[in-house]
Parts: structure tokens; C-alpha cells; sequence
């Protein structure tokens, strides 16, 4: 039994890597067919009555790890100066203005429908309302540079300031000055320990001589989130800070301090260390969604009750964001399509607390959701222009970012 297991996990992940590459060709996300795949796994075991212990428990740990993984990547590869202020400017307003304006929507519409408060309205509604940047990172890699830095920019913030969002509406009770100052004391906290996590981490980078490196790197990173994660603490902005400190070492050489890091010994180790977590982000990413899938049923694919809300809910995030698109004078596609629900969605989901839970936001609705937005992003990806047009109609507009 052990054995069989090993080959089906090893056969399935490098089907992952097949998807991966072919999607390059197709523009099918690989998310689709991860989710895809691991759906027909379940099938197939359930055709032939394997045993299956309870997978769920699994689906949280995965996911957690995986959302390091990837706004850890993606902060690697953020390049940090006065010329990206602009574009960093846009993404921020981009991530955050939907965001809430699609979340004060749908809540308002749960309001009427569920008869419920705004608070728990806004809780269950805040999840459909934040970017997967595990789905979104993977699928821009064959459009324009200034579009898949923006994506980047954008998706990696979404996560950080959903789970922001969401923490504050479901950890405090009420919503007053009092828990708007808690709130800010533990954005301050993890700024701090930010500041000191990134310094200690670097330096053990710079200097470990030992041929295992980048494991215990790796697993501090998620070590601190997982504590910060205990005490309501928002660690995705330690995992962003430490990203961008080590993928931005060009740009700190000029100052005398960093000469303690060595930078010159410290930007090899980032390389090799960027390698690793692409790797390890890939082999995460690609166990969360296959697990996703196989937990997946059909009768909540096709819940016919939940699949009117799920359009609507795409069609709120579509209109608020072409309108922010708009008023931010970015590119409106391929943009407008690429805002994906997925892994957070999931994870915030599942957080949602028994008595702050609605009927009408259940497993249905999430997958439903899910699986429209990562269709509506592949047809855009589809129909998107050549990576070269679109690059010259970016360093076209780039003039208006100054704006």
C-alpha cells in the first residue's frame, strides 16, 4: 500500500510538471488542471473503494506553507528603487481599493439575503474578494515584463492585506478606536520583528558554512510566520520584508552597514536560495491544489444554488476592478482578467469561525468561485496580446504612471 501511494504521488506531480511546462503553450492555468487531475484521482478511487483516511487537516498545512512559498518568491524577485515607485504606487491602489469596494458589496448583499450583521457579512465576504497569488505569480510568466512585475506587485500585496482585512473584522468583537489601536500595535510588533527577523536571517545566510544551508532558512521563515500567525500577528509582511531586503542587495550596497551581510558572498547565496524556493514553492503549490481537487465533490461543482451567487460574485470583482483599472490608467487587458480566487480564499474560508459562518458561503460557493475566476483569467490570458505588444504599449503608457 505504501508503495502505491509513492507512485501515485510521484506519477502526479510530474504530471504538475507537464502541466507546468505545456502551460506556456496552451495558457491553460496550471491550477485548473491540478485541480482537474486530482478530482479525477477521487473518482477513480472511489470507483474502486480504495481507502482514503480524512485529507482535510492536510489541506490547511499545505496551504499555510504554500502561501509562504509564494509571496516569498515573488517578493524575491521585486526589484526595489525610485523607477519602480510608480508601478508600486498603482499595484497598492489596485490590491487594495477593490478589495474593499467588492467586499462592502458582496457583504451588502449577504446583509439582505442572510439577514445578518455587516460584521459577519464582511467576514464571510472578504474571502472571495483577494487575489491568489499562488494562481495569478505562475500564469503571467509569458506576458509583458511591466504587466507580470505588476501582477506581482499586486497579488503578493492582495494576500497580505486580505489577511489583514479578514484578521480584523474576525478577531475583534466590536469595531471601535479601542481595537483600531490593538490592531495598530500588532502592525508595529511585526514590523519590529521584521526588522530583527530580517537582519538575523541574512546574516545567517552570509555566514553558515555548513553544505545544509537554506533548510533551517526556510524553515525560520516559517517558524516566525507560525508564531506570528499565534498571536494574530500579520507575518506575511516579515516574509515580504525579508524577500524584498535580500532581492534588492544591489541597490543596498552603496550603504556602509550592509557591509556586514558581505554582500558579495550573501547575493551568491541569495541565488542559489531563489532556486530552492522556486523548487519547494512548486512542489507546495502543486500538493495544496491536487488535494483540493481529490477533496473536491461533483455535487458541489454543480451546485445549481450556489452557481448564480458565484457569477455575481465574479461579476462585483470584475466591475470594481475595471474601474479601478480605469482611474489608475494601467492597461485594462490582459489586467482585467487576471485576478484569480484560490489558495487564500481557501485558507480564509476555513478560518471563518462556526458561529460567524452563513449558509449561502459554503465549499460549493468557494469552488465555484474559484474555478470562474481561473477561467475568466484563462480566456483573458488567451486572447491577450504577444508578450512584444504588449510591451510596447506598456513603455507607452509608462509616462502616465508618473502622473
Amino acid at each position: 500500500m505504501t508503495t502505491t501511494i509513492i507512485i501515485i504521488v510521484c506519477s502526479l506531480l510530474l504530471l504538475a510538471y507537464v502541466f507546468d511546462i505545456s502551460s506556456r503553450l496552451t495558457k491553460i492555468p496550471t491550477v485548473f488542471l491540478l485541480l482537474f487531475l486530482g478530482w479525477i484521482v477521487r473518482l477513480f478511487a472511489d470507483r474502486f473503494h480504495f481507502y482514503v483516511p480524512d485529507l482535510n487537516p492536510l489541506l490547511t498545512i499545505f496551504g499555510t506553507i504554500g502561501l509562504i512559498l509564494i509571496v516569498l518568491e515573488g517578493s524575491l524577485e521585486l526589484e526595489l528603487n525610485k523607477h519602480k515607485l510608480p508601478i508600486i504606487k498603482k499595484s497598492i491602489m489596485v490590491a487594495l481599493i477593490p478589495m474593499f469596494l467588492a467586499a462592502f458589496g458582496i457583504s451588502y448583499l449577504f446583509t439582505i439575503i442572510g439577514e445578518v450583521s455587516l460584521k459577519v457579512a464582511l467576514i464571510n465576504a472578504i474571502p472571495f474578494c483577494v487575489i491568489s497569488s499562488a494562481i495569478a505569480i505562475p500564469s503571467v510568466r509569458n506576458i509583458s515584463k511591466f504587466n507580470k512585475e505588476f501582477i506581482i506587485y499586486e497579488s503578493s500585496l492582495s494576500d497580505i492585506f486580505g489577511i489583514l482585512f479578514f484578521n480584523f473584522f474576525a478577531l475583534y468583537e466590536t469595531i471601535d478606536m479601542i481595537s483600531f489601536g490593538h490592531f495598530s500595535l500588532d502592525f508595529l510588533i511585526i514590523i519590529v520583528v521584521s526588522f530583527f527577523g530580517v537582519i538575523g536571517l541574512s546574516l545567517l545566510l552570509s555566514r553558515i558554512k555548513h553544505h545544509i544551508t537554506y533548510t533551517p532558512i526556510i524553515l525560520l521563515i516559517i517558524l516566525i510566520y507560525a508564531i506570528s500567525k499565534e498571536f494574530h500577528l500579520p507575518g506575511l509582511i516579515f516574509i515580504l520584508v525579508f524577500g524584498l531586503f535580500l532581492g534588492n542587495l544591489d541597490e543596498l550596497k552603496r550603504f556602509k552597514w550592509i557591509e556586514k551581510f558581505k554582500p558579495d558572498k550573501l547575493d551568491k547565496e541569495v541565488k542559489k536560495f531563489k532556486e530552492i524556493t522556486i523548487e519547494a514553492t512548486f512542489l507546495v503549490r502543486s500538493l495544496f491544489f491536487l488535494l483540493f481537487g481529490f477533496l473536491m465533490e461533483a455535487k458541489e461543482i454543480l451546485n445549481l444554488e450556489t452557481l448564480p451567487w458565484a457569477v455575481i460574485i465574479i461579476e462585483v470583482i470584475i466591475l470594481f476592478r475595471y474601474l479601478t483599472l480605469l482611474v489608475a490608467k494601467l492597461p485594462i487587458l490582459p489586467l482585467l482578467f487576471i485576478a484569480p480566487r484560490g489558495l487564500i480564499t481557501i485558507l480564509l474560508f476555513f478560518s471563518i469561525l462556526p458561529q460567524q459562518s452563513l449558509l449561502m458561503v459554503n465549499k460549493s460557493l468557494i469552488i465555484q468561485t474559484i474555478l470562474l475566476s481561473v477561467l475568466v483569467m484563462m480566456f483573458g490570458l488567451m486572447f491577450a496580446k504577444k508578450p512584444e505588444e504588449a510591451l510596447q504599449d506598456a513603455n507607452h503608457d509608462l509616462p502616465s504612471l508618473h502622473d
